[in-house]
């Protein structure tokens, strides 16, 4: 007897929001590594971070909401 072949591991729906969901993910790294550095800053040097440090800073909350609505998004039932 031939080996049973198994059936595909995911289903043959393409997920529509794993777009939103990447670009959101990224955005919090790179706010998070930024909320690091400006935490940093002042122990590795004497200067002060400068404005662009806080100005990407705020990707991190940024992507944290787009996280919240690419969740909503998928988990919304289709009609």
């Amino acid at each position: 007897m031939p080996p049973e072949s198994t059936p595909p591991s995911t289903p043959g729906t393409p997920r529509t929001h794993d777009g939103l969901l990447r670009v959101a993910l990224a955005l919090f790294a790179v706010g998070f590594l930024a909320i690091v550095a400006i935490f940093l800053t002042p122990v590795v040097s004497d200067s002060d971070p400068g404005l662009v440090l806080y100005l990407i800073a705020l990707a991190c909350p940024i992507g944290f909401l787009l996280g919240i609505v690419s969740a909503l998004r998928q988990g919304r039932r289709t009609r």
